[in-house]
């Protein structure tokens, strides 16, 4: 049996939102719809939008349980300025970054390297899968793949051993693959699983998960009224990265001298940016998942939006080849 859907940090990023009555919120990653029907609850609308096709039978039991308050549109959220705009104006905007336990848990769906399945990864059930990748990339376009997505140290062995293993037969299951890397890298005792990393950076490939976060990020900032708040929770260094660096971009830059001509700051687009947050041990006890999950939020100024820029955010690149 599958362990039920658990939001991570729901008491905090509903708090980040108050006060909800009469707000209109956009959930730009709805899922299991925990963080939309909590806001529901507090009293606010809420425009849902997702791409994974899964999540309808969720989606019309919020519509039923909050009829005229709720509306659910399929899509991704790197578009949520377009999708929601129809019901704007828009006081919030909640991404909850990352594979859900929902998906974790559906083995035919192949985002975990802990249960039997299809090597698949895909959100939206279509494009190039995880398996495409295993078996079709070079060695070094691999490594590099494993190494900027998953910060895999070990990223040129597990690449080795991957194409050593293809050559005898394509990999086509996630145990499968997860047993290559486990011979590639061995496993200590009390360790994460040593395929953690690499099916991470698989499924941000696959999911093109950097791409949609950063344009979602913007996508925000284009839709938010001025005093609109938010509110982003990642589940690993790379992502909070681009989100730290989203809300304040001038932060870790250059310290200016009070001797030399002043370099001018761009205007700011949100301020207050909010002290970041991570769960407590109540919550890790309750919910183990979330225990690399941070939550940042901020408010949107008057400034107007910036254009899309993923070298300002340092987004990773995956070096092709030589």
């Amino acid at each position: 049996m599958n362990a039920p859907h658990i939001p991570v940090l729901l008491d905090e990023v509903v708090a980040a939102f108050a006060p909800l009555a009469g707000r209109r919120i956009v959930d730009g990653t709805f899922g299991a719809g925990g963080y939309s029907r909590a806001l529901l609850e507090a009293g606010a609308d809420v425009v849902a939008i997702d791409r994974d096709p899964n999540v309808k039978p969720h989606a019309e039991r919020l519509a039923a349980d909050f009829p005229g308050r709720f509306h659910f549109v399929p899509g991704t959220f790197s578009e949520l300025d377009v999708l929601a705009t129809p019901f704007a104006p828009i006081h919030g905007v909640v991404l909850d970054i990352g594979v859900s336990s929902m998906q974790l848990d559906e083995s035919e769906r192949g985002f975990s390297f802990m249960r039997e399945g299809p090597l698949d990864m895909r959100m939206s059930q279509s494009g190039e899968s995880a398996a495409d990748l295993v078996n079709n990339l070079e060695q070094e376009e691999l490594a590099n793949l494993l190494y900027a997505f998953g910060e895999e140290r070990k990223s040129r062995r597990i690449a080795q051993f991957i194409v050593a293993a293809r050559e005898t037969a394509e990999i086509t299951t996630t145990l499968e693959l997860a047993r290559i890397i486990e011979k590639a890298i061995g496993r200590k005792p009390g360790d994460a699983h040593p395929a953690t990393r690499s099916f991470q950076a698989l499924r941000i490939a696959v999911n093109g998960e950097f791409d949609q976060l950063v344009e979602g990020l913007f996508a925000a900032e284009r839709l938010l009224v001025e005093g609109g708040i938010l509110a982003v929770v990642t589940f690993h260094s790379l992502e909070d990265r681009i989100v730290k660096r989203f809300f304040d971009p001038d932060k870790g830059g250059p310290a200016q001298s009070r001797h030399l001509p002043q370099i001018k700051l761009d205007p700011r687009r949100w301020d207050p940016v909010a002290k970041a947050i991570k769960p407590g041990s109540a919550e890790l006890e309750r919910n183990p998942r979330a225990r690399s999950s941070v939550l940042r939020s901020a408010i949107r100024t008057g400034v107007e939006a910036r254009p899309v820029s993923h070298d300002q955010l340092g987004v990773p690149v995956v070096r092709g080849s030589a």
